[in-house]
């Protein structure tokens, strides 16, 4: 079974080889460390690390539920929204099942289906983006479970919350349909809200989101899901004892106080991204509409010459072999280097 690759570190590229100051622009990770108050959040609660955190996270789980106005028994918390898919899996899928994604997308999608010895069931992506007919037309009697990253990663295309509710109204009841929405906070707001615009309608339907990617805590492991409350205990019944530490509680908390000032940090790494993507198309290169806080080249057969260029020149971007290059949006300064570094390899 495949294994989960992350993106590689800069200081492994330098030891690889031979050169300095590379930049890390294959993971999706915040450029910015989190806001002051989260920071302070986090110190305050260092000297209780030695007693085990809050196994159901209840304040934090209350905090989310009242940022998202929704019922608490609605929220469940994890460490990071792909241990929430984990559990997702854990919960519906038996072997022989059937777990229904696009492909390419989010590749834990089939490490979790392997784990739990369930079917994989791919659909081509149409225009780098979610096929949802074909979705449709993929169901079976065996499907448990269909997963659906909006934005798509590594493709960086997004759906309309509508279009996902419509979607969801042609699903059988008895078939859970995930929407993982690592970067929502990067998507334009005429794409909707899934928890406003789907939940409500959709007791089959769960929303996971994490606090990875705006919020800036990546190497806390911190990420919420939100649906019926069915679905919610479900999920809660595979949690890892302790999962979410009480560091990443304090910082999850903060993060939802804090919002505001974190939505101003999102505006800039969206204005970048349309500086980003514009001048890369002003090249005439195809560049995917990205409503993520990265976006892609779809470059076939050149993607690895590329990429490989771009790692000689200190810039580590992401490669899916013989199919593209995710790079991530990162400061001005990086982001300006990058470009260089991109349109040398092109």
């Amino acid at each position: 079974m495949p294994s989960y690759k992350p993106g590689k570190d800069a200081k492994q590229t330098e030891r690889e080889l031979g050169i300095s100051d590379a930049i890390k622009l294959a993971s999706n990770e915040n450029p910015m460390e989190p806001i002051p108050e989260i920071l302070a959040a986090i110190a305050e609660v260092t000297s209780g690390i030695n007693r085990y955190a809050d196994h159901r996270a209840t304040q934090m789980r209350q905090t989310i539920a009242d940022w998202q106005g929704l019922p608490t028994d609605h929220v469940t918390v994890g460490a990071g929204s792909s241990a929430i898919l984990h559990r997702l899996v854990s919960a519906y899928v038996d072997p022989g099942d059937e777990v229904l994604y696009p492909w390419r997308s989010f590749e834990v999608y089939p490490i979790y289906t392997g784990l739990l010895d369930g079917e994989p069931v791919t659909v081509p992506l149409v225009a780098e983006t979610a096929d949802l007919d074909g979705l449709l037309d993929a169901i079976s009697s065996k499907t448990k479970l269909i997963m659906i990253a909006n934005p798509n990663n590594p493709t960086g295309t997004t759906h309309t919350a509508d279009d996902l509710s419509s979607f969801c109204a042609a699903v059988p009841d008895d078939v859970i349909v995930v929407i993982d929405e690592a970067y929502f906070e990067f998507v334009e707001p005429r794409f909707g809200n899934s928890v406003t615009d789907l939940l409500p309608s959709h007791r089959n339907a769960v929303v996971t989101r994490t606090f990875s990617k705006a919020q800036g805590l990546a190497g806390l492991r911190v990420g919420y899901a939100m649906g019926d409350p069915e679905i919610i205990t479900a999920i809660d019944k595979t949690q890892l004892p302790f999962a979410v530490s009480t560091p990443s509680q304090a910082a999850a908390i903060a993060a939802v106080q804090h919002a505001d000032k974190i939505a101003v940090r999102v505006a800039s790494i969206v204005a970048e991204r349309a500086r980003v993507i514009d001048e890369v198309r002003s090249w005439g290169v195809d560049v995917p509409d990205s409503q993520a806080n990265f976006f892609y080249l779809p470059l076939g057969e050149r993607s690895n010459d590329v990429f490989a260029s771009m790692e000689r020149d200190g810039v580590v971007t992401r490669l899916f072999d013989q199919l593209g290059v995710r790079i991530t949006i990162s400061t001005a300064d990086e982001n300006d280097r990058m470009l260089a570094a991109l349109k040398g390899a092109l």
